[in-house]
């Protein structure tokens, strides 16, 4: 029980959106919530997960396919 727990405002504004975006995945049960009573609670850790699932790493271009000519 160490975790933090955010609200969706927190959320909303860690990750630079409006609180439709967690609320929708909250809807879709896209992301871990915990409820306490009436109110809505975002696990910090669940924020990470779902962040480093969603991460595309680059590609690196090879030298030889940059040096063609059209």
């Amino acid at each position: 029980m160490n975790d933090r727990y955010l609200s969706v405002d927190q959320v909303a504004e860690l990750l630079g959106t409006t609180t439709r975006f967690p609320r929708r995945l909250i809807e879709e049960r896209r992301i871990r919530y915990v409820k306490v009573g009436r109110h809505v609670r975002i696990p910090a850790s669940a924020v990470e997960e779902y962040v480093k699932a969603r991460t595309v790493e680059p590609i690196r271009a090879r030298r030889a396919a940059l040096r063609r000519a059209a």
